[in-house]
């Protein structure tokens, strides 16, 4: 373990090992199913508002899509780690692209019109086939880090998270504008034309691809697992180890903090510039994704990814009370560059504690259960905090006590009133994490990181 930790500064991914490569092949699959499968979802998000004009239905959208998000990880986590790594993704893949075929050839036999209309269960029956489609593509997402920890040697996890992290940026960066560009040219016949071209390669590229994975062997005395969806069983795995749970939970609470970020920061930024101009930004902002993976995978995490998560959320908590204390475009664009730089930082971190502490064979169910959890946070938290950003924060902030207590330094309007949303939110956020660090938990897990071998696995066979 000493040997690792020295290692890991200065180690980096040796691109000429067959692991190493498998590797890779399987983050350009994945990158380009996400893609695609992102661009569906938001084209189908696109299509729904530009033809009913309705903000509830798109809200409705995204609702959809994080709450079967979180349905589904523990299920996919229990496939992911009781069959063939490589059989669950193609069988992603292969569910995603029939889901497509259907919407398309059902979106072609229904008249355009009664799209129109938001409360249309033809329209809603097309995007609950999309999104679906689009939810098959998480099982990729919960195998990927998995086969990462096989792959990959322990002291280079941390680099090859940030590659992870990347792809994701590059994903992100796209996706919109594609989007917006075919559903433009023709609604939806372009997007599930394209999607099922290139999920089409996808899976013949897979098919082709030898990947190994490791059969992990039962502790002494450790009976056989059910080939079933095992809850207890992960919530058992979990909080065995020391700090996991409170981990999770501490995500959890970034995330529903976060989901502050998601639902008001679209309407404060266009409060300062135009549409166009704010989609552009965003387009370039994104490109801080991808800036953060290329610096982990060069210089990786550090000797302890439990500090490095924490640290990495001080600094992301600060930016988040900081970037709107003045309604300065300057200020905002140069605040969210820097966030999205350390954002993958923090997911690398999650990923990477997770591969050394969690048994191999549990890895799929924790993550999908890590996902389930995290990820129902945020719509939880945009949903409720636009009513309390409406009737209490702005009118706080335009004709309220606020404007006398802190308008003359802060600035007063709707947007200010937005404004301090960010910036409470990034001051409750800050405070969770310095007391975080203080706890025993913290503590726990930054031990049985540092002095806890990871699970050994077996010699590979091709899935």
């Amino acid at each position: 373990m000493a040997d690792a930790d020295k290692a890991a500064p200065s180690a980096g991914l040796d691109f000429h090992t067959p692991g190493t490569r498998t590797f890779l092949h399987l983050l350009g699959n994945t990158l380009l199913t996400s893609v695609i499968n992102f661009t569906a979802w938001f084209a189908i998000t696109f299509y729904v508002y530009l033809q009913t004009r309705s903000v509830f239905a798109s809200a409705v959208i995204a609702g959809l899509f994080l709450v079967m998000t979180a349905l589904t990880g523990i299920w996919f986590g229990s496939l992911v780690d009781h069959h063939s790594k490589k059989t669950m993704m193609l069988l992603s893949g292969v569910a995603s692209f029939v889901l497509y075929l259907a919407s398309f050839v059902f979106y072609q036999s229904v008249p355009h019109e009664t799209f129109k209309d938001p409360a249309s269960v033809r329209l809603w029956l097309l995007v609950t086939m999309l999104i679906l489609g689009v939810i098959a593509g998480n099982i990729r997402t919960i195998a990927l880090p998995t086969l990462v920890t096989f792959l990959i040697p322990e002291d280079r996890r941390d680099k090859a998270n940030g590659l992870v992290g990347t792809a994701s940026g590059v994903s992100f960066l796209v996706t919109s504008v594609i989007s917006g560009v075919l559903v433009a040219a023709g609604g939806m016949f372009y997007v599930l034309l394209l999607a099922m071209a290139v999920l089409l390669l996808a899976t013949i590229h897979l098919w082709f691809t030898a990947v190994p994975t490791g059969k992990a062997e039962l502790a002494e005395g450790e009976t056989p697992e059910p080939r079933q969806v095992d809850l207890r069983g992960t919530i058992k795995i979990i909080r065995g180890v020391p700090g996991l749970i409170a981990l999770i939970l501490f995500t959890t609470i970034n995330n529903f903090l976060g989901g502050v970020l998601m639902a008001l920061m679209d309407a404060y930024g266009l409060s300062l510039v135009s549409v166009e101009v704010w989609g552009f930004l965003w387009g370039f902002l994104s490109a801080g994704f991808i800036l953060g993976g290329l610096v982990i995978a060069r210089v990786g995490l550090g000797k302890n990814p439990v500090r490095t998560l924490l640290l990495i959320n001080v600094a992301l908590w600060t930016i988040t009370g900081l970037f709107t204390i003045q309604a300065s475009l300057a200020l905002l664009i140069g605040g969210l560059f820097l966030y999205m730089c350390l954002v993958p930082f923090a997911e690398a971190s999650e990923q990477t504690i997770l591969q050394r502490v969690v048994p191999y064979h549990r890895q799929g169910r924790v993550f999908g259960f890590a996902q389930s959890v995290e990820q129902a946070a945020s719509p939880l938290t945009a949903f409720l905090i636009g009513p309390i950003a409406q009737f209490i924060f702005i009118p706080f902030m335009t004709t309220g006590s606020g404007v006398d207590l802190i308008g003359g330094w802060f600035g007063t309007g709707a947007d200010r009133g937005i404004a301090l949303v960010f910036t409470l939110t990034g001051l409750i956020g800050l405070i969770l994490t310095l007391a975080a660090m203080g706890t025993k938990q913290y503590r726990g897990l930054s031990h049985r990181y540092l002095h806890t071998p990871a699970p050994e696995e077996s010699t590979p066979a091709d899935a």
